[in-house]
């Protein structure tokens, strides 16, 4: 049994798709209505059929008052790290402290060089990433009078902090190979990847993976928060596992059927609290909290 010590959330992955531009945003309003804690859109910038998933966070941000919103994950290769951390701390501050930022080192390289972006290895995209970190958090750190400078992958030379977002943004990132498994550990707030593209039997390790880069960095491995996102489809008894066993705490399911988010929401996540609650005594006090209401308000 593995308890990092965070409470049960549950968030949804919906497609960012243009060609009818309202859908996303009307699902993002349902998963609010359905009690989701939240929202989340993958970030392709380079597929035509995509809509630009900051400009559509910043819309769903003003059509929603509760839920949270994320990029799953924001492609860094594609974004001025900068400029991403100012965006970051502006629609924090406009959505009354809702926004929570994914993060990943970078995927499909082709597709990013035929943007005109530079294309990275392996390696240097893990270390562009840690780099990139450092930048944002050192423009939030608005209080700090020095300037920002930056390195070999940013050469930022000077810039000026600020806004300071309206609460610590977390950054989770999207990871599977042990390099950035060591990352999350030395600088990351959150672990979020993909159950179809996690090897079951090695999910142990990846964790202690995390655990032993936290610790050796000085920091508290129970201060990583632990994403996942999942099908529509999942057992509520593999999700509860998942969550006892391994320290899951946020389930995020990817899907833009009305009806699986609907029987999500309505069935899955409450048993999952239920079974998580049995296996942790110390989880019980919500276990019927998966109850939605047309307010919306109560929480999954």
């Amino acid at each position: 049994m593995t308890d990092y010590g965070h409470p049960l959330r549950f968030g949804a992955f919906i497609t960012p798709t243009n060609g009818q531009p309202q859908v996303p945003v009307r699902l993002a309003q349902l998963t609010e209505r359905l009690g989701y804690d939240l929202v989340t859109f993958q970030d392709h910038p380079y597929q035509r059929r995509f809509l630009d998933t900051w400009t559509l966070l910043s819309y769903v941000a003003a059509a929603t008052t509760r839920i949270h919103l994320s990029p799953n994950v924001l492609s860094l290769p594609m974004r001025d790290p900068l400029v991403a951390a100012r965006a970051a701390a502006s629609l924090d501050l406009l959505s009354g402290g809702r926004f929570e930022l994914g993060l990943g080192a970078g995927v499909f390289w082709d597709a990013i060089a035929a943007m005109g972006r530079r294309r990275l290895g392996p390696g240097d995209a893990v270390e562009a990433l840690d780099e990139a970190i450092d930048l944002m958090r050192g423009l939030w750190a608005a209080q700090v009078r020095a300037p920002l400078h930056g390195g070999a992958f940013y050469p930022v030379a000077g810039a000026a902090r600020g806004p300071a977002p309206a609460h610590p943004i977390p950054i989770w990132l999207g990871a599977y190979k042990p390099r950035m498994l060591r990352l999350i550990g030395r600088t990351g707030d959150g672990w979020l990847p993909g159950l179809p593209n996690l090897r079951r039997g090695s999910i142990a390790d990846d964790h202690a993976r995390i655990d032993e880069s936290a610790a050796g960095a000085g920091r508290d491995p129970r201060d990583i928060h632990r994403l996942l996102n999942v099908l529509g489809d999942e057992p509520a008894e593999l999700l509860a596992e998942l969550a006892v066993e391994h320290g899951f705490s946020t389930f995020i399911v990817a899907t833009d059927d009305v009806d699986v988010l609907t029987r999500f929401a309505d069935e899955t996540a409450p048993q999952v609290r239920r079974d998580v609650a049995a296996g942790r005594p110390d989880q019980g006090a919500e276990i019927n909290a998966g109850q939605r209401t047309d307010q919306g308000e109560q929480q999954l």
